[in-house]
C-alpha cells in the first residue's frame, strides 16, 4: 500500500516549492520579502461588481446548485463580449460554457477528449496546466520550443512531421504566460490552415488578452475563418477584472469540444456559486473603464520594473502584454541556473521570483517576474536587486538588511 499512485508518479517535484519554502522561512524570521513570484492580482475587484455580488447574495433563491454549463445570462454576456471585442458571433447554447477559471476548463477538457496513447503538442516553456492537464489525463505530451528566439510555427510543423500517431491537439497561449509574447492574426491564420489540414484540434488560452500595453489588442483565434471547425478558446475574468479568487472562466468555440467538456463537467461539478455568476455577468455587461484602469496600472508598473532593473545593471525586455516580465538571467549568473538564482535573489535581495525552469526546460536561464506589487514596492525591489548585484561585483554577497515599507499604489 506504499507504492505511489499511477497518476501522481507522472508528476515531477514542484520546482516552485523550494522557493516557496525559502520565502516562508524568511517571512517567519521577520524579513520583508517582496513577492514577485505568483501571478496573483493584488488590486481590488471593481466596486460595481462587488456590489452586484452583495445584492445577489441577499436574495435567498440562488443559493442552491447551479448549472454546470453556467447560467444562461452569463453565457449570453460572454457572447456579447466576443461580439464587441473580436467581432465573433457565438451561440451561447452550443458554443459557450462557463468554467471554474480557465485552468479547470482546460484540465477537464483534457479528461474529456484524451485517451491513453494520444499525443498533445504543448509549448515549452508554458503555464504548467497546459502540459500537466494532459499528463494527468493520460496523454503523451510532446513539447514544442517556444519563447524568445524560437519560430513556433516552424517548430510545430517539425513536431507534427516527426510525430506518430498524429497529434490530437496543440495548445496555444498568447499573450503568453510566462514569456509575455504576443502574436497577430496572421499567426493564427497559419495555425488554423495547418491544423485543419492535419486534423489537429487547437486549444487556445487568452487569459491575458486584456492586459496589453502597446496599443494593439491581442486577437482571438476565432476571428480566423474556419477556426471553429477545430478550435476552442479559454478565457478568464481573473486578470481582466481582478477576480482571480472568484474562479470564473469560459471555454468557447468548436461545438464538439464544448459538448465534450459539458458532458464531463456534468458529472464533476454544479458550476460556480450562482451569485458569483450574476456578478460576473455584471462585470461583462457593465462599465468597462475598469479594464483600462487595470491595464494602465500594469503598464506603469512595467515601466518602473524595467527602468529600475536597467539602472541596477540588469537589462530585461519590456513585455508588450501580461502581468509578467520574462527576464534572462544576468550573464554572470547563467552558470547557476534559474532555480539557484531565484533562491539567491530571495536570500540576498529579499525578492521572490519564479524560476523559469519551473515552466519547462526551455525556461532555463530565465526568471518570471510578476508585477503584483505597487510601484513603491517595485522600486524597493529594484533597489534591493541593485545592492545585491553591486555587492556581488565588489566581492560582497551578504544578506541585504534594508527592509521595504509597504505603501499604497503611487499614482
Amino acid at each position: 500500500m506504499t507504492e505511489e499512485f499511477h497518476r501522481i508518479k507522472r508528476l515531477p517535484p514542484y520546482v516552485f516549492a523550494e522557493v516557496n519554502a525559502l520565502k516562508a522561512r524568511a517571512r517567519a524570521a521577520g524579513r520583508d520579502v517582496i513577492d514577485l513570484g505568483m501571478g496573483n492580482p493584488d488590486g481590488p475587484t471593481p466596486e460595481h461588481i462587488v456590489a452586484k455580488l452583495g445584492a445577489a447574495v441577499q436574495n435567498p433563491r440562488p443559493h442552491g446548485s447551479s448549472p454546470s454549463r453556467g447560467i444562461p445570462g452569463l453565457r449570453r454576456a460572454q457572447a456579447a463580449y466576443y461580439a464587441r471585442r473580436f467581432g465573433v458571433e457565438l451561440d451561447p447554447e452550443s458554443e459557450i460554457i462557463v468554467t471554474l477559471g480557465s485552468k479547470e476548463g482546460l484540465a477537464n477538457l483534457a479528461q474529456a477528449i484524451t485517451a491513453p496513447g494520444d499525443v498533445v503538442l504543448v509549448p515549452n516553456p508554458c503555464y504548467p496546466i497546459h502540459s500537466f492537464g494532459f499528463i494527468i489525463a493520460g496523454a503523451a505530451v510532446r513539447h514544442v520550443p517556444a519563447g524568445p528566439g524560437n519560430d513556433f510555427i516552424a517548430e510545430l510543423k517539425t513536431a507534427v512531421a516527426d510525430c506518430s500517431p498524429r497529434p490530437l491537439a496543440v495548445v496555444l497561449n498568447y499573450p503568453a504566460n510566462p514569456t509575455a509574447q504576443v502574436v497577430g492574426l496572421d499567426f493564427y491564420a497559419e495555425i488554423v490552415d495547418f491544423c485543419r489540414h492535419h486534423g489537429i484540434y487547437v486549444l487556445s488560452d487568452i487569459a491575458y488578452a486584456e492586459i496589453y500595453f502597446d496599443g494593439n489588442p491581442p486577437p482571438s483565434i476565432l476571428e480566423v475563418p474556419g477556426a471553429r471547425d477545430i478550435a476552442v478558446e479559454f478565457s478568464s475574468l481573473s486578470k481582466t477584472y481582478n477576480m482571480a479568487g472568484w474562479r470564473i472562466g469560459f471555454a468557447v468555440g468548436n461545438k464538439r469540444l464544448i459538448a465534450a467538456l459539458a458532458r464531463v463537467k456534468s458529472y464533476l461539478d454544479y458550476g460556480a456559486f450562482t451569485p458569483i455568476q450574476v456578478a460576473a455577468t455584471a462585470a461583462l455587461n457593465g462599465p468597462q473603464e475598469c479594464i483600462e484602469q487595470i491595464r494602465e496600472r500594469y503598464r506603469l508598473r512595467r515601466d518602473v520594473l524595467v527602468d529600475g532593473l536597467h539602472q541596477a545593471g540588469w537589462d530585461i525586455p519590456a513585455p508588450a502584454a501580461t502581468m509578467f516580465a520574462w527576464a534572462p538571467l544576468p550573464e554572470r549568473f547563467r552558470n547557476l541556473g534559474s532555480l539557484e538564482f531565484s533562491k539567491l535573489l530571495l536570500e540576498e535581495a529579499n525578492v521572490a521570483v519564479s524560476p523559469g525552469v519551473g515552466f519547462g526546460e526551455n525556461g532555463e536561464n530565465f526568471v518570471r517576474i510578476a508585477m503584483v506589487e505597487n510601484r513603491h514596492r517595485l522600486r524597493q525591489a529594484t533597489r534591493n536587486i541593485k545592492q545585491f548585484l553591486n555587492g556581488r561585483n565588489s566581492g560582497g554577497g551578504g544578506k541585504i538588511k534594508e527592509r521595504a515599507v509597504a505603501s499604497p499604489e503611487n499614482r
